[in-house]
Protein backbone atom coordinates (compact mmCIF):
# COMPACT_ATOMS: atom_id res chain seq x y z
CA UNK A 1 0.00 0.00 0.00
CA UNK A 2 1.22 3.28 -0.73
CA UNK A 3 1.27 5.97 1.99
CA UNK A 4 -0.07 9.20 1.87
CA UNK A 5 2.40 12.21 0.58
CA UNK A 6 3.68 13.93 4.00
CA UNK A 7 4.82 17.57 3.74
CA UNK A 8 4.05 20.63 0.89
CA UNK A 9 6.77 19.20 -1.41
CA UNK A 10 5.77 15.28 -1.43
CA UNK A 11 1.81 16.46 -2.07
CA UNK A 12 2.99 18.67 -5.11
CA UNK A 13 5.34 16.27 -6.52
CA UNK A 14 2.78 13.35 -6.06
CA UNK A 15 -0.30 15.75 -7.59
CA UNK A 16 1.50 17.25 -10.29
CA UNK A 17 2.77 14.02 -11.06
CA UNK A 18 -0.90 12.74 -12.22
CA UNK A 19 -1.50 16.06 -14.15
CA UNK A 20 1.24 15.70 -15.17
CA UNK A 21 0.31 12.17 -17.05
CA UNK A 22 -2.77 13.66 -18.46
CA UNK A 23 -0.36 16.65 -19.67
CA UNK A 24 1.43 13.76 -21.65
CA UNK A 25 -1.12 11.87 -23.12
CA UNK A 26 -2.70 14.60 -25.08
CA UNK A 27 -2.49 14.81 -28.79
CA UNK A 28 -1.91 18.62 -30.55
CA UNK A 29 -5.46 18.41 -30.93
CA UNK A 30 -6.88 18.03 -28.08
CA UNK A 31 -5.80 21.14 -26.56
CA UNK A 32 -8.45 22.79 -28.33
CA UNK A 33 -11.10 20.87 -26.39
CA UNK A 34 -13.59 22.16 -24.34
CA UNK A 35 -13.38 21.69 -20.91
CA UNK A 36 -16.27 21.96 -17.79
CA UNK A 37 -15.21 25.08 -16.84
CA UNK A 38 -17.21 27.75 -18.69
CA UNK A 39 -15.54 28.96 -21.51
CA UNK A 40 -11.85 27.31 -21.43
CA UNK A 41 -10.41 24.76 -23.56
CA UNK A 42 -8.03 22.14 -22.30
CA UNK A 43 -5.11 24.13 -23.11
CA UNK A 44 -6.77 27.14 -21.05
CA UNK A 45 -6.68 24.50 -17.50
CA UNK A 46 -2.94 24.14 -18.24
CA UNK A 47 -2.21 27.88 -19.01
CA UNK A 48 -4.37 28.84 -15.81
CA UNK A 49 -1.84 26.63 -13.19
CA UNK A 50 1.39 27.75 -14.64
CA UNK A 51 0.44 31.62 -14.75
CA UNK A 52 -0.89 32.42 -11.93
CA UNK A 53 1.23 30.88 -9.07
CA UNK A 54 3.92 32.37 -10.73
CA UNK A 55 2.55 35.56 -10.31
CA UNK A 56 1.76 34.28 -6.25
CA UNK A 57 5.10 33.85 -6.13
CA UNK A 58 6.48 37.42 -6.46
CA UNK A 59 5.32 38.14 -2.90
CA UNK A 60 7.97 35.93 -1.78
CA UNK A 61 10.06 37.70 -4.08
CA UNK A 62 10.68 34.55 -6.10
CA UNK A 63 10.67 35.93 -9.85
CA UNK A 64 9.78 33.09 -12.16
CA UNK A 65 10.11 33.61 -16.03
CA UNK A 66 6.62 33.61 -17.93
CA UNK A 67 6.30 30.44 -20.15
CA UNK A 68 4.48 29.97 -23.62
CA UNK A 69 2.11 27.07 -22.77
CA UNK A 70 0.27 27.81 -26.06
CA UNK A 71 3.51 27.19 -28.13
CA UNK A 72 4.00 24.22 -25.91
CA UNK A 73 2.17 22.93 -23.38
CA UNK A 74 4.07 19.85 -22.15
CA UNK A 75 7.46 21.94 -22.29
CA UNK A 76 6.02 24.48 -20.56
CA UNK A 77 3.72 22.34 -17.98
CA UNK A 78 6.87 20.49 -16.97
CA UNK A 79 9.20 23.57 -16.53
CA UNK A 80 6.47 25.15 -14.26
CA UNK A 81 6.40 21.87 -12.37
CA UNK A 82 9.85 21.72 -11.83
CA UNK A 83 10.38 25.41 -10.87
CA UNK A 84 7.39 25.33 -8.28
CA UNK A 85 9.05 21.88 -6.73
CA UNK A 86 12.86 23.31 -6.51
CA UNK A 87 10.94 26.03 -4.86
CA UNK A 88 8.82 23.38 -2.16
CA UNK A 89 12.31 21.23 -1.99
CA UNK A 90 14.10 24.02 -0.50
CA UNK A 91 12.15 26.67 0.62
CA UNK A 92 15.02 29.05 2.76
CA UNK A 93 12.74 30.11 4.85
CA UNK A 94 10.89 32.42 2.21
CA UNK A 95 7.94 34.18 3.57
CA UNK A 96 4.94 35.13 0.83
CA UNK A 97 3.13 37.93 1.73
CA UNK A 98 -0.35 38.77 -0.28
CA UNK A 99 -3.18 40.80 0.51
CA UNK A 100 -5.44 38.11 0.45
CA UNK A 101 -3.63 35.43 2.83
CA UNK A 102 -1.40 37.50 4.16
CA UNK A 103 2.03 36.38 5.51
CA UNK A 104 2.95 32.82 5.47
CA UNK A 105 5.91 30.59 4.76
CA UNK A 106 6.42 29.87 1.27
CA UNK A 107 5.64 26.40 1.00
CA UNK A 108 2.97 26.24 3.31
CA UNK A 109 1.49 28.78 1.07
CA UNK A 110 1.61 27.06 -2.37
CA UNK A 111 0.50 23.85 -0.25
CA UNK A 112 -2.45 25.62 0.78
CA UNK A 113 -3.14 27.91 -2.12
CA UNK A 114 -1.98 25.95 -5.45
CA UNK A 115 -1.58 22.09 -5.23
CA UNK A 116 -5.48 22.08 -4.19
CA UNK A 117 -5.90 23.62 -7.64
CA UNK A 118 -3.31 21.70 -9.47
CA UNK A 119 -5.49 18.46 -7.75
CA UNK A 120 -8.81 19.74 -8.58
CA UNK A 121 -7.91 20.98 -11.99
CA UNK A 122 -7.05 17.67 -13.03
CA UNK A 123 -10.62 16.75 -13.22
CA UNK A 124 -10.98 19.36 -15.72
CA UNK A 125 -8.24 18.49 -17.95
CA UNK A 126 -9.50 14.60 -17.47
CA UNK A 127 -12.53 15.31 -18.66
CA UNK A 128 -11.35 17.38 -21.57
CA UNK A 129 -9.56 14.64 -23.00
CA UNK A 130 -12.43 12.43 -22.73
CA UNK A 131 -11.07 10.47 -19.44
CA UNK A 132 -12.69 9.62 -16.35
CA UNK A 133 -10.91 11.53 -13.11
CA UNK A 134 -10.28 9.53 -10.08
CA UNK A 135 -9.53 12.12 -7.56
CA UNK A 136 -9.58 9.50 -4.77
CA UNK A 137 -12.78 9.15 -2.69
CA UNK A 138 -11.38 9.50 0.92
CA UNK A 139 -9.72 13.14 -0.27
CA UNK A 140 -12.66 13.96 -2.32
CA UNK A 141 -14.62 13.21 0.87
CA UNK A 142 -12.18 15.35 3.15
CA UNK A 143 -12.18 18.30 0.80
CA UNK A 144 -16.13 18.42 0.59
CA UNK A 145 -16.02 18.18 4.14
CA UNK A 146 -14.05 21.28 4.69
CA UNK A 147 -15.79 23.46 2.36
CA UNK A 148 -19.35 22.58 2.81
CA UNK A 149 -19.04 24.98 6.42
CA UNK A 150 -18.10 27.87 4.23
CA UNK A 151 -20.59 27.31 1.06
CA UNK A 152 -21.63 30.99 1.64
CA UNK A 153 -18.06 32.44 2.20
CA UNK A 154 -16.97 30.67 -1.32
CA UNK A 155 -20.13 31.72 -3.19
CA UNK A 156 -19.39 35.19 -2.27
CA UNK A 157 -15.94 35.27 -3.06
CA UNK A 158 -17.05 34.71 -6.96
CA UNK A 159 -14.96 31.47 -7.31
CA UNK A 160 -17.13 28.98 -7.64
CA UNK A 161 -20.79 28.60 -9.54
CA UNK A 162 -24.12 27.18 -8.23
CA UNK A 163 -23.80 24.18 -7.02
CA UNK A 164 -24.86 21.19 -9.38
CA UNK A 165 -27.78 19.04 -7.68
CA UNK A 166 -26.61 15.82 -7.55
CA UNK A 167 -28.31 12.35 -5.61
CA UNK A 168 -27.53 12.14 -2.07
CA UNK A 169 -26.29 8.47 -2.45
CA UNK A 170 -23.78 9.77 -5.26
CA UNK A 171 -20.24 9.23 -4.97
CA UNK A 172 -18.18 11.55 -2.71
CA UNK A 173 -15.77 12.86 -5.81
CA UNK A 174 -19.01 13.53 -7.72
CA UNK A 175 -21.00 15.43 -4.54
CA UNK A 176 -17.12 17.78 -4.44
CA UNK A 177 -17.95 18.46 -8.17
CA UNK A 178 -21.22 19.48 -7.93
CA UNK A 179 -20.45 21.45 -4.76
CA UNK A 180 -18.22 23.47 -6.78
CA UNK A 181 -20.24 23.89 -9.28
CA UNK A 182 -19.24 21.16 -11.84
CA UNK A 183 -21.40 18.76 -13.28
CA UNK A 184 -19.84 15.26 -12.63
CA UNK A 185 -21.96 13.79 -15.52
CA UNK A 186 -20.02 16.53 -18.11
CA UNK A 187 -18.82 15.29 -21.51
CA UNK A 188 -16.70 17.16 -24.24
CA UNK A 189 -19.76 18.87 -26.31
CA UNK A 190 -22.19 18.36 -23.67
CA UNK A 191 -21.93 22.13 -23.06
CA UNK A 192 -19.81 24.01 -19.67
CA UNK A 193 -20.98 23.55 -16.29
CA UNK A 194 -21.06 27.17 -14.85
CA UNK A 195 -17.63 26.95 -12.58
CA UNK A 196 -15.12 29.45 -12.68
CA UNK A 197 -11.45 29.27 -11.91
CA UNK A 198 -11.03 27.67 -8.32
CA UNK A 199 -8.63 29.14 -5.68
CA UNK A 200 -6.20 30.68 -8.16
CA UNK A 201 -8.38 33.61 -8.95
CA UNK A 202 -8.37 35.21 -5.78
CA UNK A 203 -5.07 35.02 -5.60
CA UNK A 204 -3.51 37.03 -8.76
Amino acid sequence: MTSAPQGPAQQHAHDAARFTELVRSASPGDWARPSPVAGWTALDVVQHLVDWPRGFLTGAGIELPALDVEADPAAAWEQHVADIQAVLDDPAGRVLSNPHTGDRPVDEAIDQFYTGDVWMHSWDLAKALGREPDLGQERCSAALAAMEPIDQLLRDSGQYGPAVPVADDAAPQDRLMAFIGRDPSWQPGAGSSRTSVGTGGVLD
